[in-house]
């Protein structure tokens, strides 16, 4: 995960490599769930694209490709929010580990994350489709 933030708005992008001996095929968007410090669910909308959250937000609000990986190729895809509390009597939402199911029916991989995705109380996460990732 790499990152960025300003004013509250946030944004991080997630890498996959293909380690097998065959051609690994994405499409559209991986399924995401945020996850607390004690492995529990967050609860938060999880939309395609910027989801009004921001505009211009690179590689997020573009149409989804498929994306075929050779053995030893990448493929990213990003998220954004913003850390903001609109409401003083509803409690901050933080998420230290993402869950990612790459395509349906893949096995969900569990990323503890060092930095974590700190929405505030906005219940609210943009998800972008897979990319491939040119080196």
């Amino acid at each position: 995960m790499d990152g960025d933030a300003a004013m509250g708005l946030r944004v991080a992008n997630f890498q996959l490599v293909n380690c097998g001996a065959q051609p690994y095929v994405l499409e559209g968007y991986p399924q995401l769930t945020l996850r607390d410090d004690r492995n529990g669910p967050v609860e938060v909308a999880v939309e395609h694209g910027s989801a009004g959250i921001t505009t211009g937000t690179q590689n997020l609000d573009e149409a989804p490709e498929r994306v075929t990986l050779a053995p030893g190729q990448a493929a990213f895809f990003g998220i954004v929010w913003r850390n903001l509390v609109t409401d003083s009597a509803v409690v901050a939402t933080t998420a230290r580990i993402v869950e990612v199911e790459p395509r349906p029916g893949a096995p969900r991989l569990w990323l503890r994350l060092a930095a974590p995705v700190d929405l505030g109380n906005t219940g609210k996460l943009g998800l972008g489709p897979w990319r491939p990732l040119v080196r």
